[in-house]
Formats: C-alpha cells, structure tokens, sequence
C-alpha cells in the first residue's frame, strides 16, 4: 500500500463508505484534488478494494489520471 501510504503522508486521505448513489466505494484525495472514485464491485473484498485504490493513486502520481468510476469519468 505504498501508494496509500505516500498519499497521506503528503497530507492526502482516503475513505471507504457509501458515497450516493453508490452503496460502497473508496476514495482518495490530496490537498487539492479527488485522485480516485472506485466502487466495489460484487464480491469483492474491503482488501482487494483498498488494493485497487492503491493502483489508481499510483497512476495518478505517475501519469496524473484520475479514476473515477462513480460519475463514470
């Protein structure tokens, strides 16, 4: 979770929670920007959720995309 890690420490959060209209998703931000929006998908596990959210935060730092998979951007 190196990514997660990073991104807080930069003064970034994350959150795991309903976020309308979604029932369960997680989200990143850092100080000035939302990194990533993802929904969790059926069956998935709050593990394989948060690894996937570590992924998006990475491929933001490293080409500056942001995923977001509740507004369908």
């Amino acid at each position: 979770m190196k990514n997660v890690e990073a991104l807080i420490a930069d003064g970034g959060d994350i959150a795991i929670g309903a976020v309308f209209p979604v029932g369960c998703a997680a989200t990143a931000a850092d100080n000035h920007n939302t990194v990533a929006m993802l929904v969790r998908r059926d069956g998935e596990t709050l593990s394989a959720l948060l690894k996937r959210l570590d992924k998006a935060i990475g491929k933001f730092y490293h080409d500056g995309e942001i995923i977001d998979e509740i507004n369908g951007e």
